[in-house]
């Protein structure tokens, strides 16, 4: 799963839920996963299934602690096998937000990065101002470049205009390499999660 799709990817989440989730629909208008994040729990977990049904996990996505800036988000197969992580890169992810994505054997080989701070910035200060702070999700949209260590561009990831924030869309930009394609989606399927709870 994950791998071989067709982009952009749209990542759009539901407001009418109780639950924190959101469905990754292909650019034919087909739903390929359903995530949902496990509510009040002591350490993350976030599920990914396969459809809306919920009749089949195709990864969990699991914390190895309490929420802090050194927490990493382990990926896991169905069997338990791990196959990557992401974790944030600590108290410079304040100001600019910033992930690192590593293989199955912990090794370090992408990295997310917001482009322009300034971006959340303007929409924390407008959403505070009453009735114009609904327009923020139209006027204010973070982008995200997914990268290799060498700075090669793999993918953009940037929120659509969209009332609260609802929408956000992943490009490919280059080809990817063994595991990339499906390491990415998880990585930043946890990233969007913990971004959105930021502001």
């Amino acid at each position: 799963m994950f791998e071989n799709e067709s982009y952009p990817l749209t990542f759009k989440f539901n407001i009418t839920t109780f639950h924190n989730d959101f469905s990754i629909i292909d650019a034919t208008g087909e739903t390929r996963a359903y995530v949902k994040q496990k509510m009040f729990k002591f350490k993350e977990h976030v599920r990914v299934f396969s459809n809306e049904s919920e009749t089949e996990i195709a990864y969990d996505i699991k914390a190895d602690k309490w929420i802090d800036f050194n927490t990493v988000y382990t990926f896991f197969q169905p069997d338990g096998n791990s196959i990557g992580s992401v974790a944030r890169k600590g108290w410079r992810s304040i100001w600019k937000a910033s992930y690192e994505l590593f293989d199955e054997n912990k090794n370090q080989d992408l990295l997310i990065q917001e482009k322009n701070p300034w971006v959340r910035v303007g929409d924390a200060l407008l959403s505070e101002i009453p009735i114009l702070g609904i327009f923020t999700g139209y006027l204010f949209n973070p982008s995200y470049a997914v990268k290799r260590p060498d700075g090669t561009l793999i993918c953009t990831f940037k929120k659509a205009p969209s009332f609260f924030g609802r929408k956000f869309e992943l490009y490919k930009e280059n080809e990817f390499q063994q595991g990339e394609e499906e390491r990415i989606k998880l990585g930043l399927t946890m990233m969007v999660l913990l971004e959105r709870r930021r502001g």
